[in-house]
């Protein structure tokens, strides 16, 4: 405890690599690494699972470190760089298929994307990544308006965010369909409700706001 304590920017740091990795593995594996025919479609899906494993990270280390009560100013530059790169995921995850789907002729969203690509039965989880995806870059401005007394229901929308997300993929995902990172992904999805739950709590009871 003492060690991870002493060396708590690492940990992040290094928990932010492996999630990136294992993404990156899992996207890299589903069509069997053959880069030579990678398009659009088969590249936008990794950017959705980088963002969402980002921000994963975001909940455990908050959780630990308010855990072992670390100051804020040891996990400041993690949370300034792994969020810089999420922004860049949330922005070049729709961006690439909306972008692809007009070139293809199918028009601009919603409609190129909840008529064209996806089945009826899953029309639910485009909803749902929809507005997952507004809500986090509304958080974007969490810098300028977090000392609004509003802003808390912009936090608690994120926290919705991350389950809405969490399905929406499982629904959407190929490399979610089954095999090792679909067991990944369900314990991303355990584990940031324990940490959620203990965030809350502990903000509530030591007035505390979610890093």
């Amino acid at each position: 405890m003492l060690l991870v304590k002493k060396n708590f920017q690492f940990f992040a740091y290094i928990l932010g690599f492996l999630v990136l990795l294992l993404g990156f593995i899992a996207w890299g594996q589903g069509f069997g690494w053959q880069f030579n025919d990678l398009s659009a479609y088969d590249l936008f899906p990794l950017f959705g699972i980088l963002a969402f494993s980002l921000m994963w990270t975001h909940y455990i280390v908050s959780a630990k470190s308010l855990y072992l009560k670390i100051p804020a100013t040891e996990t400041k530059n993690y949370f300034k760089y792994t969020g810089l790169l999420v922004l860049v995921f949330l922005l070049l995850h729709p961006g690439i298929l909306v972008w692809q789907l007009w070139r293809d002729g199918f028009g601009l969203p919603p409609g190129s994307y909840y008529y064209n690509y996806v089945a009826i039965g899953s029309r639910w989880a485009v909803l749902l990544g929809t507005f997952s995806w507004f809500v986090f870059i509304a958080y974007e401005f969490h810098r300028k308006f977090s000392k609004r007394t509003w802003w808390k229901y912009v936090s608690y929308g994120s926290d919705f965010a991350m389950v809405a997300i969490f399905f929406h993929a499982l629904e959407l995902g190929p490399e979610l369909a089954q095999g090792w990172f679909r067991m990944v992904w369900l314990f991303y999805g355990a584990s940031y409700l324990v940490s959620v739950i203990y965030l809350r709590f502990s903000k509530n009871k030591l007035n505390k706001e979610l890093r």
